[in-house]
């Protein structure tokens, strides 16, 4: 199942949630992007299909560089959510990205 950004984009605004950015580069090196976006806040939302078939998000290879992209994104400080496009236009999922939004910013201590 497929979505279109304008339909979202015009729920999340009818819902009162900021204006994310689509396709958002986050990485400073790779060419890595979330499907929507709140940079100022450090939060992601990523909409996967097929999970429930044998499409290209449950297969070994793109299991692993999905990894390696939220383990990066992690590492960065962000807040990744994850939903199907079925799930994008509801309340659970406003709910879970403004629970998102609110979240303390996280503080990057230097490790020894």
């Amino acid at each position: 199942m497929k979505y279109k950004p304008q339909i979202v984009l015009a729920y999340f605004e009818e819902c009162g949630l900021p204006e994310p950015i689509l396709e958002y580069k986050f990485h400073p090196v790779r060419k890595w992007r979330f499907d929507f976006a709140w940079p100022q806040f450090m939060v992601a939302l990523e909409c996967d299909g097929g999970i429930w078939i044998a499409g290209g998000h449950n297969r070994g290879a793109q299991i692993k560089a999905t990894w390696e992209k939220e383990n990066e994104a992690n590492i960065l400080g962000w807040a990744i959510l994850k939903c199907e496009p079925k799930e994008l236009c509801t309340q659970a999922t406003v709910e879970m990205i403004r629970a998102a939004l609110k979240r303390p910013a996280i503080g990057r201590k230097q490790l020894c």
